[in-house]
């Protein structure tokens, strides 16, 4: 029986954040020497790359300037840039001519299926990692079509899993707004011509405004415990909480602060949505005031208290919570628009993760700690679930490509003070050579990374 294949690293998923960690591989192993080379394998479980299908929404457009992509940030000389993307789409000058820095969500994940096809990476798709195990200095990665790993470091880039209420049972007629382009299409056929949204940040909205539009004939009822549809903060001032150099601060700063100044910026990307569309739906629901024929309603200050679901519909009880009175709507479909946590760990690294209740230690170049910081030991990189110790942009796109560079940049260099330490161990101390190697392995090495801990 073969070995199993040994790796530098092991990527978890393949979604943007692992994504570009490949395209960074690739660009390292096109310039260094075969010795350093980085050997990488990435499992996803999807068939084929995807970026959110299900809300790819007509005429939703992207919340973050089109050059914090894969690798701008990084390496603008990259030719994995969105612009280099238009360039070979042939839409380069219509793209500047259009005069907007914030692509549609269809272009865009046409720009991240373009470089998933591109990049020279092994990802093998359709695959789940089953078990994550220590032995020493190597992880074993096991996956679910028997294919087993041999790795110094993983990179998880598992994403985000959905938050949905205790009290709600996923069905056809209820479910997530992460599903709902192929929820919708195999909706029932409507009957009460109503629908209800549970949610008020900018996917809420996006979904109000969707089957508004496109069930011209039904109401649509968006339910939220704010008193209205608040805008996100997206003035210059308060985005640099996306800055790459804002993760350094954070991340050092006292706990305390880190939890204020986070607390403090969550209108930039929390329960909030684009002004514009805030002011579309208003007009909207204002023209169907003046001409008596509603069918936009903001169900404001209010909570669902209870579904019931039947043969041909779903029943939902809305409480308004100041005035106390509930009433229940007959909707065709209710849409949980109700956000996202990180994905848990625990199920998938065992004893390399604590309990998924328990805060994590996670050092500044992203490795997650389980115990002792062992920096020549085997690394788990965390592509997200860092909020709480690296800052907002832990679960977004703003930071991928320079996270991306900082995680191959850690692998390179504790890789490197490894090799010389054990070859040095395995020799003659008494070798001036070897004497060297010491010397420059202990001065060359990365420095112990400060760990900062989710705990209060």
């Amino acid at each position: 029986m073969s070995a199993p294949e040994m790796m530098d690293v092991v990527g978890v998923g393949f979604g943007p954040a692992n994504l570009a960690l490949a395209i960074a591989i690739e660009e390292h192993n096109a310039v260094c020497a075969e010795s350093e080379r980085v050997r990488a394998l990435f499992v996803e479980r999807q068939d084929s790359f995807g970026w959110h299908p299900g809300m790819l929404l007509d005429g939703a457009t992207m919340q973050i300037a089109f050059p914090k992509d894969l690798v701008t940030f990084r390496n603008p000389r990259s030719g994995f840039t969105f612009f280099n993307y238009l360039f070979e789409r042939g839409r380069l000058v219509d793209f500047v001519n259009h005069q907007t820095f914030f692509p549609t969500r269809h272009e865009f994940h046409d720009y991240l299926s373009w470089a998933a096809d591109r990049v020279d990476a092994d990802v093998r798709f359709g695959t789940s990692v089953t078990d994550i195990a220590a032995d020493g200095d190597i992880l074993t990665v096991r996956c679910d079509d028997g294919t087993v790993v041999q790795t110094r470091n993983v990179a998880v880039g598992a994403g985000l899993t959905q938050r949905v209420p205790e009290w709600a049972r996923l069905s056809a007629r209820c479910f997530h707004n992460h599903d709902f382009l192929p929820r919708m299409a195999e909706l029932p056929q409507p009957t009460h011509g109503r629908f209800a949204v549970l949610g008020a940040g900018q996917s809420a909205a996006e979904v109000v405004q969707y089957l508004h539009a496109h069930y011209p004939h039904a109401e649509v009822h968006s339910v939220f415990s704010r008193y209205g549809y608040s805008p996100a903060d997206d003035s210059p001032y308060a985005n640099r909480i996306f800055d790459p150099s804002a993760v350094d601060e954070l991340h050092r700063a006292p706990a305390h602060e880190r939890e204020r100044l986070i607390a403090l910026h969550r209108s930039t990307n929390y329960s909030v949505v684009d002004l514009e569309l805030i002011e579309e739906l208003y007009r909207t629901e204002y023209a169907e005031r003046v001409s008596g024929h509603r069918r936009l309603f903001m169900r404001r200050a209010s909570t669902i208290e209870a579904v019931a679901e039947s043969a041909d519909g779903i029943e939902v009880t809305v409480r308004d919570a100041i005035d106390g009175i509930a009433d229940t709507l007959v909707c065709d479909a209710l849409v949980l628009a109700t956000g996202f946590r990180p994905a848990p760990l625990r199920s998938l690294l065992g004893d390399l993760a604590p309990a998924d209740d328990a805060p994590r230690v996670v050092t500044r170049d992203y490795r997650l700690l389980s115990g002792e910081d062992t920096s020549d030991g085997p690394a788990v990189y965390l592509q997200g679930g860092t909020e709480t110790t690296h800052g907002i942009t832990s679960s977004l796109l703003s930071n991928v490509a320079v996270r991306s560079g900082e995680i191959l940049d850690s692998i390179v260099a504790r890789r490197a003070g490894a090799a010389v330490l054990a070859r040095v161990d395995s020799g003659s101390t008494d070798d001036a050579a070897s004497r060297d190697d010491t010397d420059n392995a202990r001065r060359d090495r990365p420095a112990p990374t400060f760990a900062v801990s989710e705990a209060r």
